[in-house]
């Protein structure tokens, strides 16, 4: 079902209410996600982007209702990935020849998935096409917001920014547009897509946003590839995505953990009781078992803090795998400006706590204090160590 979005643009995507695991197994979607494509028919016929390969058919099946494809003049291709392109195989088997606009490095990932070499129109920042009815299309790169290839599409008259994986969210919802659903639900995820996906770019978040206030053009609409569309008040996601790409921190202390028989645990919980005694409550103080969480969502929460201490016990002479693997994840997205501290009760050897230490340094956080260590089920002297030892994280973030 096609939906109005203003003037002659309309949305031809799908809503994938069912999807709960995104880029493979790598990233948790709760609440489904959609696969956004518009549809602008002014004097010139514009397909943006298309959806995920396997609603390929459904997909074409639908935009023959609502247009000729032999009268669909242009194509543009904001990003390459999958979840965008994943119909054009597709299409272009049905108006081959149709022109393809998206950026150099577009034609690269394009060829690479598909192996055709389809008539791509290459452009760059500033290039603009024309629409009819005095509206054009404008373009401009925006690599690395998440690919190489990614690019935004300006439309003029209408005032829409379609702006591919900037200011998504995956969300399912009846509702397409951002005053429509629950704004809660909304801003946490976009802050967890944000946290999860676009954390490692953010000095390119913060340029673009430059270069799109230089620009100075009006803006009504943003039209992202995921989630809604934000048409009442748009600009806020732009504000948001400042905030949350300048090192972004909450009042707000996670701690992290796994545990075999419990002694780390035991560990995790008085050092809360310690955090939360020294900091009060107008801090908030989180804990999150490592193996039994969801990763996307307790890297949503360390992205928030402003410490985090994480915890696990030894294992031949190492680390539990779920402890190493959010670690390797925590690295990747190149968090700034955090605080952290290590801890892990052992039975023999004890380099588990030290281990983790080292990751959280190769993450980039700033170390406030030695790890702590607690032999065997840690007793009442060990864990009221815990407790100071939480205190004492407290006063290094106040």
């Amino acid at each position: 079902m096609t939906k109005h979005i203003k003037g002659n643009v309309h949305w031809v995507g799908k809503t994938d209410w069912e999807i709960r695991r995104f880029h493979g197994e790598e990233y948790s979607t709760h609440r489904g996600s959609t696969y956004n494509s518009y549809l602008i028919k002014e004097e010139k016929t514009v397909l943006i982007d298309t959806v995920w390969m396997p609603y390929a058919k459904e997909f074409i099946a639908n935009l023959k209702k609502e247009v000729d494809l032999d009268k669909v003049d242009y194509i543009v291709a904001n990003h390459a990935e999958i979840d965008h392109s994943g119909a054009l195989g597709e299409l272009m088997k049905l108006i081959p020849g149709k022109p393809i606009y998206c950026t150099r490095a577009a034609t690269m990932s394009l060829k690479g998935h598909y192996h055709q070499d389809w008539n791509f129109q290459v452009v760059k920042t500033g290039d603009r096409l024309d629409l009819g009815n005095g509206k054009e299309l404008v373009f401009i790169e925006a690599p690395m917001l998440h690919w190489p290839d990614s690019m935004f599409t300006y439309m003029t008259g209408e005032n829409i920014l379609f702006s591919n994986d900037a200011f998504g969210q995956h969300y399912a919802n009846e509702h397409l547009f951002n005053d429509l659903v629950d704004g809660c639900e909304l801003m946490a995820e976009a802050m967890k897509y944000y946290a999860n996906i676009l954390t490692p770019f953010s000095h390119f978040v913060r340029e673009k946003i430059a270069q799109w206030s230089d620009l100075n053009l009006p803006l009504d609409v943003i039209a992202p590839s995921h989630g809604v569309v934000w048409r009442q008040n748009p600009s806020q996601i732009v504000e948001r995505y400042k905030e949350w790409s300048g090192d972004y921190q909450e009042k707000q202390a996670t701690i992290i953990y796994n545990t075999m028989w419990n002694g780390t645990k035991a560990m995790a919980e008085n050092i809360v009781a310690g955090l939360k005694r020294s900091l009060g409550d107008e801090w908030n103080v989180k804990m999150f078992s490592v193996s039994k969480g969801d990763k996307n969502d307790i890297i949503t929460e360390v992205f928030k803090s402003k410490l985090v201490v994480a915890g696990c016990p030894t294992i031949n002479k190492g680390v539990l795998s779920a402890m190493s693997g959010i670690l390797e994840e925590i690295r990747g997205l190149a968090f700034k400006n955090k605080k952290a501290a290590a801890f892990g009760a052992f039975g023999w050897s004890g380099e588990g706590a030290k281990m983790v230490e080292d990751g959280l340094k190769k993450a980039g956080f700033e170390i406030v204090a030695e790890p702590m260590k607690a032999m065997w089920a840690p007793d009442e002297e060990s864990l009221e160590k815990c407790r100071e030892f939480g205190h004492r994280l407290a006063q290094s973030v106040k």
